[in-house]
């Protein structure tokens, strides 16, 4: 007679088993698969070898890093200029702001780093005060420090911010407005109310068809002759709403996108629950159409913080606009010195679009539950 055996208890996980690294086998694969892919892989290797010694000559090994004026920064076979950048970097963070008074600015960065980084965190809790500090409590308290004229603080107009600080506050107000926004503008797009979806394509066609840089002369010189008279706005402020108008236009494109993946069943299975309009959007679909959305807004956030260079037109001076008004500087005036500013401010917007690029990257897998294998 047969004998059955049962476990009585489960037995605990266990780790897969690791594949060794096979260098060899990598190399084959990806870099010499074909002829083609040999070619491809030889000339890569040779411009590489052509190209890189004398970027890193001039950019590293030859710069000069620590210098008081040009002439340090003059002379054969010199290489990049850093000892301006060191030299100008109070003026690339905080712009024109009064020196005695940049604390200020220090602060805002700290407090805004301080409310960031908790809410990019999913395992950090209290989500929803974080966001109300976002949303409701940062904005005020960074007005009212960088402006000034309560508690004792000097007024500093808008005038004299730059640098930094004017880029990462016209993309930060940018992509945070612009992205409810563009959810309106998706759902109303998609309404089935004429009048709504027609207006919500109005908006969307006419914010996509004209450039930034119209936007932002027509934010700055235009929109003031349609005000009352005595009724003026900021130049940052209206800037800020401009930039916003014209981001919430492509955001929309990009959550529309996610709201046109979405299949029909979902909207029949909400309805089968006796679910209204919003209760539907706010519980089912959504959240399923942001995630699908995620690379379409990074890369209208990536976009438009790389478009707040476009500022300077107006008479902005951002981070890029400040590095370049610091090229007239004649005690820094040398033949390396553009180049130097030019590459550092790449350098710059590359670490934060790198950034925002990676943490995009970091949602996508942590909110892809339902393909997981």
């Amino acid at each position: 007679m047969a004998r059955h055996f049962v476990r009585s208890e489960v037995l605990a996980a266990r780790p897969a088993p690791r594949r060794p690294f096979d260098p060899i086998g990598w190399l084959s694969t990806n870099l010499f698969s074909s002829p083609l892919n040999i070619a491809a892989t030889v000339l890569s290797v040779a411009l590489i070898a052509k190209l890189l010694p004398p970027a890193l000559d001039w950019a590293i090994f030859d710069a000069v890093w620590v210098g008081s004026s040009r002439e340090a920064c003059v002379g054969p076979g010199v290489g990049a200029c850093w000892a301006f950048v060191w030299a100008k970097i109070g003026q690339f963070i905080h712009g024109h702001y009064p020196v005695g008074e940049r604390w200020r600015v220090d602060l805002f960065f700290v407090l805004f780093a301080a409310g960031l980084i908790p809410m990019a965190i999913p395992r950090v809790p209290f989500k929803r005060l974080n966001a109300v500090y976002l949303i409701l409590a940062l904005p005020l308290v960074s007005l009212l420090l960088l402006y000034g004229g309560v508690f004792g603080l000097r007024v500093v107009p808008t005038s004299q911010w730059g640098g930094l600080l004017v880029t990462i506050i016209v993309a930060a107000v940018g992509i945070a407005t612009s992205i409810p926004l563009g959810i309106l503008l998706a759902l109303g797009r998609r309404s089935k109310m004429p009048v709504i979806r027609m207006l919500s394509i109005a908006f969307i066609e006419f914010w996509r068809g004209i450039p930034l840089i119209t936007v932002l002369f027509m934010s700055s010189v235009m929109l003031p002759l349609f005000l009352p008279p005595g009724v003026d706005f900021d130049k940052l402020l209206r800037a800020l709403i401009g930039i916003a108008l014209y981001a919430s236009a492509y955001m929309a494109e990009a959550v529309r996108g996610g709201l046109q993946s979405l299949p029909r069943g979902q909207y029949e299975a909400a309805g089968s629950l006796g679910l209204g309009y919003w209760p539907t959007m706010r519980k089912v679909i959504l959240p399923q159409a942001l995630r699908v959305s995620i690379p379409g807004i990074v890369n209208t956030a990536i976009a438009l913080l790389k478009d707040t260079s476009l500022v300077i037109v107006i008479g902005l001076f951002d981070l890029l606009g400040i590095i370049q008004s610091n090229f007239a500087d004649s005690n820094w005036a040398s033949p390396a010195t553009p180049a130097t500013g030019y590459i550092f401010a790449a350098l710059v917007y590359w670490v934060m679009a790198f950034a925002v690029s990676r943490y995009s990257l970091f949602l996508e897998r942590r909110l892809d539950v339902g393909r997981r294998h």
